[in-house]
C-alpha cells in the first residue's frame, strides 16, 4: 500500500518518536499533520511544530503544523478541520502524545494523575472519536496507539500504579476500537519499544546520558510503524506489535543500527 496522497495525522510529532514516524511517511510520499504543543522550542526538549513541519516539506511532502493540546476537545476538532482543509481527509491517526511520572501512589499529586489521564487516556480517545469520520472515508486507514500490550502482572503496577493505568488505557482504546469499528475497516492497533527509545522523556525524566547510550534511536519505532501501516487495514487490527517483532516479520533482523551506541547493552522498555 503506498502513502503518496494520503494523509498521517500524528499527535506529539514535535519531537522524538512522533517526529520520527512524521519524517517517515513524509519519506513515503504521506502527507503530515503535526499535532502538538510546542509552538517555540525549549532547549531541553528541542523541535517545534514548525520545525518538523520544515523537514517534513523537505522530504517533499505537504506538511501542516497545528498548536493542540489534545486535552481540550475545541483544540482537537479545530486540527481535524484545518487536516480536512488542507488534505481532503485524514487517512492515519497516531496517537502519541503522551505524559509520564513514574511515581508511586504517594508521590503523584493529582495534578501529575490528571495529566497522565487527561493526555494519555482521555486525548487519545477523543483525537481518535474526532478522527473517526475521516478515517471511515480514508484509503487503507489506521490508528495507531504508541502504548504497551496488556499484562497484568503486579510488577508494573506496583511501582507506578498512575502511570501504568494511564498506559493500558491508551491500549484499551485500541483494543476497543478495533473491534467497533471492524465493519468499517479501519485497523486500530498498538506498538510498544522492546528496548528503551533515545527520547527527551528517557534523557530527563528516566535515566540521564547512561541510559540514552543503552537506548535505540527513535527510527526503529519509526520503520515499525511504517510496516504496520502499509498492511492492509480489513485483516490487521486489534493487534500489540513490538518493534523487534514487526521487523522480524519484514526480514529485518540486524538492527545494530539502531543503536545509539554500536554494541552496547540495550535497556528494555516497560511493560514487558
Amino acid at each position: 500500500m503506498t502513502f503518496k496522497g494520503r494523509t498521517a495525522f500524528i499527535t506529539g510529532a514535535s519531537r522524538g518518536i512522533g517526529r520520527a514516524i512524521a519524517l517517515k511517511l513524509a519519506s513515503e510520499g504521506a502527507n503530515i499533520v503535526i499535532a502538538a504543543k510546542s509552538v517555540e522550542e525549549n532547549p531541553k526538549l528541542g523541535g517545534t511544530i514548525h520545525s518538523v513541519a520544515a523537514e517534513v516539506e523537505a522530504r517533499g511532502s505537504g506538511a501542516l503544523a497545528v498548536a493542540c493540546d489534545i486535552r481540550f476537545e475545541d483544540q482537537v476538532q479545530s486540527a481535524v478541520d484545518q487536516a480536512v482543509a488542507a488534505f481532503g481527509g485524514i487517512d492515519i491517526l497516531v496517537n502519541n502524545a503522551s505524559a509520564i511520572s513514574l511515581t508511586r501512589t504517594e508521590q503523584t499529586e493529582p495534578k501529575r494523575y490528571d495529566l497522565m489521564h487527561d493526555i494519555n487516556v482521555r486525548g487519545t480517545f477523543m483525537v481518535s472519536r474526532a478522527c473517526i469520520p475521516q478515517l471511515r472515508k480514508g484509503t487503507n486507514p489506521h490508528i495507531l496507539n504508541l502504548s504497551p500490550p496488556l499484562n497484568l502482572d503486579p510488577k508494573w503496577f506496583g511501582n507506578h500504579l498512575a502511570y501504568t493505568m494511564s498506559k493500558y488505557s491508551m491500549t484499551m482504546v485500541a483494543l476497543g476500537l478495533a473491534e467497533e469499528l471492524k465493519k468499517d475497516r479501519i485497523a486500530a492497533n498498538t506498538l510498544w519499544p522492546k528496548t528503551t527509545i533515545a527520547t527527551a522523556a528517557v534523557q530527563n525524566l528516566l535515566g540521564g546520558e547512561m541510559l540514552m547510550k543503552m537506548s535505540r534511536t527513535p527510527e526503529i519505532i519509526a520503520d515499525a510503524a511504517f510496516h504496520i501501516l502499509k498492511r492492509p487495514s480489513g485483516n490487521c487490527t486489534g493487534k500489540f506489535f513490538i518493534d523487534e517483532d514487526v521487523l522480524a516479520e519484514e526480514g529485518i533482523t540486524d538492527l545494530s543500527g539502531y543503536s545509539v551506541v554500536p554494541g552496547a547493552m540495550l535497556y528494555p522498555d516497560l511493560f514487558l
